[in-house]
């Protein structure tokens, strides 16, 4: 048991730090159809130095490490409880040693268990077969595209597409409606699994199942195989893009599955992942626990060197630069428009759903007026020295924040906002009014922000957990994308808009 425990903290460093190939392959292609010049190839040029340095680190990919999701086969007569025991210390070793961020929080306390351990966390399934051998696999699906999933129950009125039934053609407007709905908040081009039948909770199930599956299968049913390259070129003809900036890549990948159903119940369950699509395996021997191959693994191995960010550098020929250094005047911020690039120095705060809450009621543990906030939760290590370091620092999902951002910035003087995805009206109005701006970071992008930040100066209201608590942090050449400006502008808003319309136009009956 003692190897088998050796091979599963294997499995959850490799996956948190490094993707497999046919993810790689799949990335490669989109950077490769993406117009140079744009945000979105600035994006894509970033996500692969973000690969890239990951690896070389060996440290997560993305700062939120996610749910971990074990599927594992075992042999007749295994001691399924020793192994989740021997699972669960890998997890809580892993977690001590910065390769994943501590994620398991009590649902009604809100307090971080700090090893990743707690009720239900992690999932661990079994089955068993016939083999002598043992085949256990891996993903780390983030909260941001986590929050992304969705389900339908048909007959349905479908935004855009109006009424889905129960059958082929139904389904397909279910898949299509929801890539539009994910837009940039999940960090696309994205990767979709689809369950179809079953009730709420196999129709879930069946839907992350087919997230397992390699993104170059070919569905053995051909209807299935037909539709699912179908929803990959038009779902791409949405316009959303890497981010949801606008452009030509928007998804990577889409695997359906089917279960039988009950005649009243018709699910289509849909469990969308991000580009960062940490997925592994191995298959052990059934007698050691040692390993004897990974999966995921095969066909042509793609390094990101750094001539793969190039793109990055090509935007400055479209794109305005702005270097900030807090305290930000709001001067300064009425001179931005949304496509600027901000490089931020000095001083950066964090702050997630916890601190927003938290200072909605109570003063701020220091002055943060003029200051910038980054809605991230970093993965965080001390060293023997007592002095804190930053493993893994990319961008949350903003539009958790919605209700209290606007009234956060103006009640403490707040001028600059960092995160992924975009945010609603509310805040787009108090940037208005107050004058202040919404920066886009790269989702996923953990270890290329990570090398931005050059201290931990320290940090605030740790009782709410290390992804919760409020890190003051120096930071130097941290680049982020206007996409929200103090003059009533959205890129979020445009993009929803005209990807919306496109939708639309796929409303006549295909299948």
């Amino acid at each position: 048991m003692e190897k088998f425990k050796e091979s599963m903290y294997k499995l959850i460093v490799e996956t948190s730090t490094n993707l497999p190939n046919d993810v790689r392959r799949a990335i490669l292609r989109a950077k490769q159809i993406e117009n140079a010049g744009t945000t979105a190839a600035l994006s894509l040029g970033t996500i692969t130095k973000n690969i890239s340095m990951a690896d070389t680190n060996v440290s997560p990919i993305c700062q939120d490490t996610g749910m971990p999701t074990f599927e594992i086969k075992v042999p007749v007569g295994a001691n399924q409880i020793e192994m989740k025991k021997a699972i669960k210390e890998a997890i809580a070793e892993a977690t001590k040693n910065g390769k994943l961020r501590p994620n398991s929080v009590d649902s009604l306390t809100g307090e971080n268990s700090g090893n990743n351990l707690g009720g239900g966390t992690p999932i661990i399934h079994f089955e068993q077969w016939e083999k002598d051998e043992i085949d256990a696999r891996l993903i780390l699906k983030g909260g941001g595209c986590e929050n992304k999933n969705i389900q339908y129950s048909l007959p349905a009125e479908i935004e855009g597409l109006g009424r889905a039934g129960r059958d082929l053609d139904g389904i397909r407007k279910c898949i299509l409606h929801s890539v539009y709905q994910a837009q940039g908040q999940g960090c696309s081009a994205g990767f979709i699994g689809v369950g179809i039948g079953g009730d709420r909770i196999t129709s879930y199930s069946l839907a992350k199942e087919q997230l397992f599956r390699s993104a170059e299968d070919v569905n053995p049913n051909e209807e299935l195989q037909k539709l699912e390259d179908y929803v990959m070129e038009h779902a791409n003809n949405l316009g959303i893009g890497t981010m949801g900036f606008g452009g030509e890549a928007t998804l990577l990948g889409c695997k359906i599955g089917t279960l039988n159903r009950l005649p009243a119940s018709f699910f289509v369950s849909v469990a969308y992942n991000c580009w960062a699509f940490r997925r592994l395996g191995v298959t052990l021997d059934g007698n050691t626990g040692e390993i004897k191959e990974w999966l995921y693994k095969d066909g042509e191995e793609i390094k990101f060197a750094d001539d793969e960010v190039a793109a990055a550098t090509e935007v400055k020929s479209t794109s305005r630069e702005v270097v900030l250094q807090a305290p930000i005047t709001e001067e300064q911020i009425r001179e931005l428009k949304v496509g600027d690039v901000v490089i931020i120095n000095g001083d950066l705060h964090t702050g997630r759903d916890a601190i927003h809450h938290h200072l909605m009621d109570h003063d701020a543990p220091i002055d943060l007026n003029g200051q910038v906030i980054y809605h991230c939760g970093p993965v965080m290590l001390k060293d023997e020295a007592g002095e804190w370091h930053v493993k893994a620092a990319g961008p949350t999902t903003s539009i958790r924040e919605e209700p209290y951002q606007g009234d956060v910035m103006k009640k403490f003087g707040i001028r600059a906002v960092i995160g992924k995805g975009g945010m609603g009206p509310k805040t787009l109005k108090a940037l208005e009014e107050h004058g202040g701006v919404y920066l886009n970071a790269i989702g996923g992008a953990a270890q290329y922000y990570a090398d931005c930040i050059k201290k931990v100066e320290g940090v605030d209201l740790l009782e709410f957990g290390i992804p919760e608590a409020m890190w003051h942090l120096k930071v130097e050449g941290f680049a982020a994308i206007v996409t929200m400006d103090s003059h009533g502008n959205s890129l979020h808003a445009d993009v929803d808009k005209s990807s919306f319309e496109k939708l639309s136009e796929l409303k006549d009956k295909v299948f």
